[in-house]
Parts: structure tokens; sequence; C-alpha cells
């Protein structure tokens, strides 16, 4: 790794969510948030675009900074990237928005807390903060699985703030990407037994099980998609986990946080895009290559422009597909 680059740096800062303030699960309101800025930022008066890029399930802006065996954090990739000349000076924004269950899916929810609207929030504390250009056409977001379906998701839901969008594996079809763990889940549930005490305090869970992710991903799912205030847990769960049986009325609720079946309704914000990027690879554990190549298909038939790749790999450590991604939207920006 050349060390010799013209480096970045993070600026790390504290944002105070007012959406967040008294969430359900007692998270804070107040987090760390770090932000990319490009060599050359101190020095001068440019203003610059601005990326948020979304954190996955069980991940946090920060997260993205770590260093690691055989590959590239963040900031040195967006080093390389600016130095060899394939992507424009920008800023970064890496929002944390973990949630006790180990993800938001970054929409509100009453069992988990107010994120979409608190990712709002820090759009605008951003540009008071730090010397963005700032409108949609310079504005990106984007993410990796989860973080790519809150990329997908908060552009379809406010299009006057981003104008492109990458996203990297993000949820889709409900049917084959979370479908398929419900029997994982169940056998978590059976050996778990006390589900609100695993939820009160999932960290105090030493040693965790094999099956422990099994459990949490459904019910952090099931938090965000499926929130009733009046349920013990405080959403409703879309199957039985005694008998397995398949709650019809839950499993719509999923459904209407679908992207596939979103599209229709916010086609429009689609086909506003500077750039709408999407990619997955062959070999997604989460069945999501299928899902992409269903939203693409759909995107097509709508006469939406978009730009589709797939690549051999699975749905893990695939962070060097930022290259391609950071590329594409560096070029499509005004």
């Amino acid at each position: 790794m050349n060390t010799n680059l013209p480096s970045g740096r993070i600026d790390w800062r504290t944002f105070e969510s007012p959406a967040l303030r008294g969430n359900a699960l007692g998270d804070p309101h107040v987090r760390r948030l770090p932000v990319y800025l490009p060599p050359g930022y101190d020095q001068g008066a440019q203003r610059y675009p601005v990326a948020y890029v979304l954190a996955g399930y069980t991940g946090t802006g920060a997260m993205q900074l770590n260093e690691a065996c055989w590959d590239e954090n963040l900031q040195q990739r967006m080093d390389r990237l600016i130095a060899q000349g394939k992507v424009r000076p920008m800023i970064l924004v890496l929002p944390d928005c973990m949630t006790r269950y180990g993800g938001s899916q970054y929409i509100d929810s009453s069992a988990t807390g107010n994120y979409a609207a608190s990712l709002l929030e820090l759009v605008a504390f951003v540009d008071a903060n730090f010397r963005t250009v700032a409108n949609r056409e310079h504005r990106a977001i984007l993410g990796k699985s989860s973080g790519g379906y809150g990329a997908t998701i908060s552009a379809m839901r406010h299009p006057e703030l981003f104008g492109l969008v990458a996203d990297h594996s993000g949820d889709k079809y409900f049917e084959l990407c979370y479908k398929p763990d419900f029997p994982k889940f169940l056998r978590a549930c059976a050996r778990f037994k006390d589900l609100a005490k695993i939820l009160k305090d999932p960290a105090a869970i030493r040693p965790r099980p094999g099956d422990f992710f099994d459990f949490m991903n459904i019910a952090a799912m099931s938090a965000c998609y499926a929130p009733n205030p009046q349920a013990p847990l405080g959403f409703d769960l879309p199957v039985d986990p005694f008998t397995g049986e398949l709650n019809e009325e839950v499993w719509q609720r999923w459904l209407a946080h679908d992207p596939v079946y979103l599209l229709d309704r916010h086609a429009g914000a689609l086909r506003s895009l500077r750039l709408y990027f999407l990619d997955c690879g062959t070999r997604d554990e989460f069945n999501l290559h299928y899902g992409c190549r269903i939203f693409s298909k759909r995107l097509k038939e709508l006469k939406i422009p978009h730009r589709y790749e797939e690549f051999e790999d699975g749905h893990r450590s695939i962070g060097y597909r930022y290259d391609a991604s950071l590329q594409a939207l560096s070029e499509a920006m005004a």
C-alpha cells in the first residue's frame, strides 16, 4: 500500500440528532461523526461535492475506517483514487446509525428510532459545517448491504436532497433475501427461548453461539419493518417462533419496505437522478443478485436510466467495489 500519496484527513465531529432523542431502545442521540476531507481542503476556500457512505448491518461509519489485512480502509481508498485521477476530490460523510439490535435500515420506526429523519438532519449539519456544494447535483449517497438499501430508499423518498446513488448488494426482493433465513431464526429462537431477555442486552450474550446472528438479523429487521408499540417486543415477528407459521399480515408490512415493490410509486424520483449505480456479486449468500436482477429489469421497463453490474464474488469483503461506484459518481456529478 502506497503511503506516499497525498493524504486527506478525518475530521471527527459530534452530531446531535433531535430526531433520535428519546428513541425506544434508549440508544444515544449524540453520535461521533467521522468526515473525510480530501487533500487540499485545509489550504483553500474551495467547495466540494459530498457523498454519504452508509455502513451495512452491524456497522458504523467509523468502522469503515478500520485498517485490515490485504485491504484498504475507506480513507486509504479515497486517497488513492484521488491521486490516480479517477475520482475528483470530495467530502465523505460516514454516519453512525447503529442501534442496540445492530442496525436501523436508515428508516423511521417506533421500535428503533427515526433514523431517516436523523439522516436529513445530518445533511443540514454537514452543509452548515463544511464547505460543501450544497445541492443534489453534487450530493451522493451510497452504501453496501443494508447501507445500499438505505441509499436506495433515501433517494426514492428524498430526491430533492440526493441526486446520485450507488447501491452495492442492497436488500431487495425480500422473498429471497430474508425468507430463506426464517428457519435459521426459528432454530435460534428455540435455543434462546426468552427473546425479550436477549433483545434487552444483546451485547451481554457471551459466548455467542453461531446462530446468534441468525436471531438478531431477523429480530432487527422485524423492528425496522413491522414496529408495533402495543406488542410485547415493540414489534411483530413475521413468523410464529414456535410453529414457524408465516403471519401474512406482518409479512405484507415487510414487503411495504421492499424496493422492488416501492419502485412504481417512486419511479419519478429515481428517473430524476444523475446516476443510479447498482451492483451485486453472482454468488451473494443472501440471494441479492436475484433481487438486483429483478430491480434492474423493472427499471428498464420503466425506462429509468441506471448502470447495473455483476461481479464474481459473494456478499462479504467487497469494499473494493467502491472503486467502481466512487468513480462513476464522480464522473456523473455536475
